[in-house]
């Protein structure tokens, strides 16, 4: 039997609801686990045991008076720091933000909430949510639950880290450059990059900021996939401001595995893929193949990606610099306009941040047409599956950004690099899914991403739950288990 803290959401929902677990109990279970095993992992990093334990228990009185709280009841969760929640600090890992204490829930957290999620706490985040790491000067840095050594990525590593190391229920992150689907990839979790637009951001913010930030989105992570279509089916939805107008209604995955043609994308020229990490996707696309489905290894949407990626690195950069203090701002702005300097790396990521409305505006034709390209290639296909990272969890590297490099099979290359296989779907919009693929040949955890079309995302999430049922889900760290 599955231990409790490596249970899904749905069972510890289940089990409350047929009496077999108090909620109550439930949380007093994931508390003393944090007692015991948070501070070396330093996930979690900040409680409000008070007010769980009061929801706690009205969960447990609602119960005894016939009441259902939603398909949630009583199940204790965690989220990213960056989420509002009343009476938390949200700091972004900023230290100029360190006494930022909300007095508001985000829009997804009260959503979860009134699905009866008792949310106890908050998990680490990088400086400005900006760094396949988790680590800052307020709260410290989180280590891979599978080895302490390693990143557990970011920029929602806490969350990953809480669900690989049994600390929380069910967890909520965002994504702008992977930072849902890193952190997954890396401790082994599920994870979902929603399509852009599909789950309201109020409430991900530092400040009272209504507006959502181009590409970022917020998604679910989880231990099984089953949780992702309960939590993304609880935060989708169109914000008050578009409700009287609005509405989703996203298709599901329905027949036999045998019925779907299948992408497979495994490595590119810009950032290959180790072949620790590409045995592994080789390995599901193997079990698709067997199961019936037409496997294409040569399927390709019509772009060049390095042309999507300078599109998707532009962007960024330039969602991204809302971010920065008005001071760093400044700053950047002379880097982008200092004489001689059109080849400097620095100063080309300085320009992206501080563009001109026009150059946004040409690079947002091209990212539209990239979207096109995407729905024509979907036309003729179902999924793409490819990639989350080129390797595996790598070691703590906390020096300057522009010095550090990613070892890919004995080669170095760019450390940002590894946004590119985040990056093709971001700036496309698309949905896309983590599924633990198994363990590297080095032990660790493997990802990869189940792509499909704009608003397809209950239909990516039901072929990780084919997968799941195919043996391809959670596995605790060796360390931790049972």
């Amino acid at each position: 039997m599955t231990a409790l803290h490596f249970q899904s959401a749905a069972a510890l929902a289940r089990s409350i609801r047929d009496g077999d677990l108090t909620a109550r109990a439930a949380l007093e279970h994931f508390l003393d686990r944090i007692d015991r095993l948070n501070g070396p992992i330093n996930a979690v990093i900040h409680q409000d045991r008070d007010g769980a334990r009061a929801r706690a228990d009205a969960a447990d009185a609602a119960r005894t008076a016939g009441a259902d709280l939603g398909p949630l009841h009583g199940v204790p969760m965690t989220v990213k720091e960056s989420y509002q929640v009343r009476g938390t600090p949200t700091t972004f890992g900023i230290p100029l933000f360190r006494d930022n204490v909300t007095d508001r829930d985000a829009l997804a957290v009260q959503r979860l909430a009134a699905a009866g999620a008792n949310i106890f706490g908050k998990t680490n985040v990088p400086i400005r949510l900006a760094d396949f790491q988790s680590y800052n000067e307020i709260y410290g840095t989180t280590n891979n639950p599978w080895d302490h050594s390693r990143t557990p990525g970011g920029s929602s590593g806490g969350s990953a880290a809480a669900l690989a190391a049994g600390l929380t229920g069910l967890e909520i992150g965002s994504d702008i450059g992977g930072s849902i689907r890193n952190p997954a990839h890396f401790c082994g979790v599920f994870g979902h990059k929603p399509t852009y637009g599909l789950c309201p951001t109020r409430g991900h913010s530092l400040d009272d900021s209504v507006a959502p930030s181009d590409i970022s989105v917020i998604g679910p992570l989880a231990r099984s996939a089953e949780d992702l279509e309960t939590a993304l089916t609880l935060m989708a939805g169109p914000d008050d401001i578009d409700l009287p107008g609005l509405a989703i209604d996203l298709p599901r995955l329905t027949g036999p595995v045998s019925d779907l043609r299948i992408g497979l994308w495994m490595s590119d020229p810009f950032c290959p893929t180790s072949l620790a990490v590409a045995d592994r996707i080789q390995a599901v696309a193997d079990a698709l193949g067997r199961a019936g489905a037409r496997v294409d290894e040569r399927a390709r949407p019509a772009f060049d990606p390095a042309h999507s990626h300078h599109v998707y690195s532009s962007l960024l950069q330039a969602a991204m610099s809302s971010r920065l203090p008005d001071v760093v701002f400044e700053k950047r702005l002379e880097v982008a306009e200092r004489p001689g300097s059109d080849n400097d790396p620095n100063a080309i990521v300085a320009r992206a941040e501080t563009m001109r409305h026009r150059t946004w505006g040409q690079l947002h034709e091209a990212r539209t047409r990239l979207r096109w390209a995407w729905k024509a290639f979907f036309d003729e296909v179902d999924f793409l599956i490819i990639p989350v990272m080129p390797v595996t969890a790598f070691p703590h590297e906390h020096g300057a950004e522009g010095s550090r490099k990613v070892q890919i099979d004995g080669q170095a290359h760019p450390y940002y690099c590894q946004t590119f296989w985040a990056g093709l779907t971001s700036v496309a919009h698309l949905p896309s899914t983590v599924i633990p693929a198994g363990t590297a040949s080095d032990g660790l955890p493997v990802g990869l991403q189940i792509v499909g079309p704009a608003w397809s995302d209950l239909r990516t999430i039901g072929l990780a739950q084919r997968l799941e049922g195919m043996g391809f889900g959670f596995t605790p760290p060796p360390a931790l288990a049972p």
